[in-house]
């Protein structure tokens, strides 16, 4: 599976989820640009000595993304998904995108995915957003869930 992090702005967000990554198989994928050096001590202290085991790629642009990773299938996670995603049904190559942590994914990366695959994880009303590595987790695991815990 692929964790796709659109414009992270926040270091140990961005270094929780290396050490997800590294626990669960995942490809991490970063579209530039990034809101901080990937040398960020935040960043480094948060993902501790688990970057031996996964290497991020960084992207250009999310159309360079698409052109080198090519993935099958692309879940936005947003609040203004429709769908909860624990409807959707996950396989081993899907990509997993998610936006920056204090604006979300723009209207015109939206706009290119499919409506049924703009998922949302349910919150109280009138609260902005989960923390985006805790977002990345709750998907990651549901997505491993359904895949039986399989090497990825």
């Amino acid at each position: 599976m692929h964790i796709v992090l659109f414009e992270p702005e926040i270091p140990p967000n961005t270094g929780n989820i290396i050490r997800l990554c590294a626990n669960t198989g995942c490809q991490l994928h970063l579209i530039q640009p990034l809101g901080f050096s990937l040398d960020d001590k935040q960043m480094r202290r948060a993902g501790l000595d688990y970057h031996q085991y996964t290497m991020p790629q960084t992207h250009q642009s999310f159309d360079a993304f698409l052109e080198i990773a090519k993935p099958k299938r692309i879940f936005a996670i947003e609040t203004c998904g429709k769908k909860n995603y624990t409807e959707a049904i996950f396989k081993p190559d899907d990509a997993f995108l998610f936006g920056p942590e204090t604006r979300g994914l723009p209207k015109r990366i939206l706009n290119q995915i499919p409506k049924e695959q703009i998922l949302n994880i349910p919150m109280l009303p009138n609260i902005r957003s989960i923390n985006l590595s805790n977002t990345v987790a709750i998907v990651t695991y549901e997505a491993w869930r359904q895949l039986g815990f399989a090497a990825i």
